[in-house]
């Protein structure tokens, strides 16, 4: 939890860690004490009625695999969830679902829920030939975004206000420090520099701007 310092994680290569209840296990990527900020893997079993939890500062859901379901809809792979904060959501999964999840980072004003289906979305060009890009959420500085790179795709040196995280959901992800394939978390402090690169094609999960400098 030293936002001050570059963090990596293989969570394909994290044990998975039994929950308190039996229908869920859990690979943990950082965790503050309590109800705190929290990013991690959670997979659940076929049939598990998610417990209904009040999630302060609210929560970000990419699903990876299976459906997760509410009262309004089902959402499959590639559905990305924001909850705002102060939010308890009712779910569950009848087919067993994995997700990629972050909790507790949002900015308490930031109250817009949103559900993208990011398979089916209408993407933008990126900023460099082989980028296209699927914005899901901003406010006041912070943006999640996926981005899809093609093979033999390279971007221009560039610096992280506010500090920058990566989840590799397919593909290999690259840059000056290292090769991160899929299931790879990466994150970047404020002011942070580097010039990324996909030799074979990727597709991340990025999110910016929430890793000020008074957080160190």
């Amino acid at each position: 939890m030293n936002f001050s310092e570059r963090s990596v994680v293989e969570t394909q290569n994290q044990p998975w860690q039994a929950a308190s209840a039996s229908t869920a296990q859990y690979r943990w990527i950082e965790r503050e004490t309590g109800e705190a900020r929290t990013t991690f893997i959670v997979e659940y079993a076929p049939g598990t009625q998610l417990d209904a939890q009040l999630i302060e500062y609210g929560e970000e859901i990419l699903v990876l695999n299976g459906s997760l379901s509410d009262a309004n809809a089902d959402y499959g792979p590639g559905t990305f969830i924001k909850t705002p904060p102060g939010s308890t959501p009712d779910r569950m999964t009848r087919s067993g679902c994995t997700l990629f999840v972050k909790q507790h980072h949002l900015d308490v004003l930031d109250q817009a829920a949103s559900v993208v289906d990011t398979v089916n979305a209408i993407w933008r060009p990126g900023l460099v030939k082989g980028l296209k890009v699927l914005p899901l959420s901003e406010f006041g500085g912070q943006h999640t975004a996926m981005v899809h790179w093609a093979p033999e795709t390279y971007f221009s040196p560039h610096r992280h206000y506010g500090g920058e995280e990566v989840y590799v959901v397919e593909g290999v992800f690259e840059d000056e420090h290292g090769r991160y394939p899929a299931g790879t978390w990466i994150r970047s402090p404020h002011l942070s520099q580097h010039t990324p690169f996909s030799r074979e094609g990727c597709l991340i999960l990025v999110k910016v701007g929430h890793l000020p400098e008074s957080e160190h």
